[in-house]
């Protein structure tokens, strides 16, 4: 009886000290509370205002006094009416189109190269793909418009010391070279992302399905097609949702390679709001409704990725 009094005691004190905790819900909320705090003053409030400022006439006068004019759907109206804007878009939806699937490919191709143990130089290889992911963007463009010079460059000299050209190619003064070499430096930079991504997913999968596949004398490529890109299809479906959407927000290798040149040839969406917004006359209403326009377009294009490439993958 004593033992059940002294249980009964000290059950009723921990029912006690239970009822005096916070509920978990309040306790998750009260943990994120800060998270919650610095997400508004970093992320959202910025966000808003430009959006606020998309609606308003927002210059350098209008800077200085801090009294910005309502205008509507005025800057929205002037920006599509603007053929420069459009052009900016066709290039970016032409450059997120080449480069994501350069990516893929080169990094799922290079991850099935070091991933292979016969390969000697598979371990120089896994030190050598890290050296672009640990540059800079901006010093990244830089490297490669220095490669692209035309009177210092080192492409022009290997190509002349080969005897592929005759003569020095104004690779940046060509619209087309200009645009591919845009490209070329963006990869370069990005596709370790995808590399590490494929060779950490093909270390995951299972050495005993190839070896039934041998059994069954199945080729190189059928061993690919059946076991390695079904398995691999998930990480190459998250894969192409970041570097679209990072794809689409090129800037660095603009700024550093081409400043949108020749002419207005090599603009992209992002350069385009950069330019309206910094550059004379300063039209920063404009400038953020591109930028809206643009993160439009990018969560459009990340729900369709999510609904149906997620939903192929699933089958």
């Amino acid at each position: 009886m004593i033992g059940q009094a002294e249980t009964a005691t000290g059950t009723a004190t921990v029912t006690k000290r239970r009822w005096g905790e916070l509920a978990p819900s309040w306790l998750a909320l009260g943990m994120n509370v800060p998270t919650l705090i610095c997400f508004v003053l970093i992320l959202a409030y910025p966000i808003f205002f430009a959006g606020y400022l998309s609606f308003h006439e927002v210059g350098v006068r209008e800077l200085r006094t801090g009294e910005y004019s309502f205008t509507g759907w005025a800057n929205y109206a002037e920006l599509f009416s603007d053929p420069v804007f459009w052009k900016s878009l066709k290039n970016t939806v032409l450059f997120v189109v080449i480069s994501v699937v350069l990516e893929v490919v080169i990094g799922l191709a290079i991850a099935l190269v070091i991933n292979e143990h016969r390969v000697k130089l598979s371990k120089v290889t896994k030190f050598l793909i890290l050296v672009p992911w640990a540059v800079p963007p901006i010093v990244n463009g830089f490297l490669w418009a220095f490669i692209f010079n035309t009177q210092f460059g080192y492409l022009n000299r290997l190509l002349y010391q080969l005897g592929f050209i005759e003569e020095q190619v104004i690779w940046l003064g060509n619209p087309s070279t200009a645009f591919m070499a845009i490209i070329i430096a963006y990869v370069w930079r990005t596709v370790p992302f995808n590399i590490l991504l494929y060779h950490a997913a093909l270390q995951g999968i299972p050495d005993h399905l190839y070896e039934a596949a041998e059994l069954d004398r199945a080729t190189v490529w059928e061993k690919f097609r059946y076991i390695t890109l079904p398995l691999l299809r998930p990480i190459i479906a998250v894969t192409l949702i970041l570097r679209t959407t990072f794809a689409f927000m090129i800037f660095d290798e603009i700024f550093a390679i081409t400043q949108g040149g020749p002419g207005n040839d090599t603009w992209v969406a992002a350069w385009y709001t950069y330019k309206t917004s910094f550059n004379p006359p300063f039209d920063i209403g404009v400038g953020a409704a591109s930028a809206y326009v643009l993160a439009l377009i990018v969560g459009v294009v990340a729900i369709a990725y999510v609904r149906y490439v997620y939903k192929k993958v699933e089958y």
